[in-house]
């Protein structure tokens, strides 16, 4: 008998070390979505009652119906309710820059807040080359000016196997990424070079929610600008870069390559 969306939510949530429960709710409705269990353009239960049916609390349903909203696998709208989107992103390349270079890198410092591999969720594997079965590499670190926390940055790339089967140069490039330190897509672009092809730079908003807000120093409510960023290495998607910008980054320079329009 097919599985009905109450029997797929209701089924329990099952956590890697180090993972987060709101990434495990993503990860559960991002499968829902992709197999079609949850249909495209329905409806979703309200939060109270995904909480209910998934056993979590509300504010982990809420965190993770914002990331899957940013990512653009449910709609809000007002009024009505949140609805899985017709279709699902498709991921693309353009233009890339470090963090660093972004917030102009003066005064900028890295401070890290983990860094480990772990199983690669639904929005890695959507964005990088992942073998099935798997570790990738999550670093996430703050950007700090001064004291101000400017931006929240999670990288992801796969673990070093398959960034050695993929390109001896990528793989000695990430050797030399540190626990501490510059951003991993700054050691990469400062190892590679144009080996590291231009990504797309999709630019959204989005408000904080409780997690990011605890990070930069802001409130749950306040908004954010996310920037998510994809190189390639011979053709081959090999990071993703999806970072939280405060009110308090100001003004981001983004240098546009080949036939450009310039973005205000």
């Amino acid at each position: 008998m097919a599985t009905t969306p109450e029997g797929f939510l209701a089924q329990p949530i099952l956590t890697s070390p180090g993972q987060p429960l709101r990434v495990a709710v993503y990860s559960r409705l991002s499968q829902g979505i992709r197999s079609g269990v949850l249909e495209a353009g329905s409806i979703l239960p309200r939060e109270t009652e995904l909480a209910v049916m998934l056993g979590v609390s509300r504010t982990v349903v809420r965190e993770a119906l914002m990331l899957l909203e940013e990512d653009g696998h449910i709609v809000t709208r007002r009024g009505i309710g949140r609805f899985i989107a017709d279709t699902l992103p498709a991921p693309g390349l353009e233009r890339l820059q470090s963090i660093e270079s972004l917030l102009g890198s003066t005064g900028v410092d890295v401070s890290v807040i983990a860094f480990n591999s772990q199983q690669p969720t639904d929005f890695v594997t959507d964005h990088v080359a992942i073998d099935p079965g798997s570790l990738s590499w999550f670093r996430e670190s703050v950007l700090v000016r001064d004291g101000r926390p400017l931006a929240l940055v999670q990288e992801y790339t796969p673990d070093e196997p398959q960034l050695r089967a993929l390109s001896p140069a990528l793989a000695s490039a990430f050797a030399t990424v540190q626990p501490a330190g510059p951003t991993m897509l700054s050691t990469l672009l400062a190892g590679l070079g144009s080996e590291l092809a231009p990504g797309l730079c999709v630019i959204t908003t989005s408000v904080a929610g409780p997690t990011r807000a605890g990070h930069l120093s802001i409130k749950a409510s306040d908004p954010v600008l996310l920037v998510t960023q994809t190189a390639l290495v011979g053709g081959t998607p090999v990071i993703v870069v999806k970072s939280a910008f405060t009110a308090e980054a100001g003004h981001l320079s983004v240098a546009q390559s080949g036939t450009s329009r310039s973005a205000g």
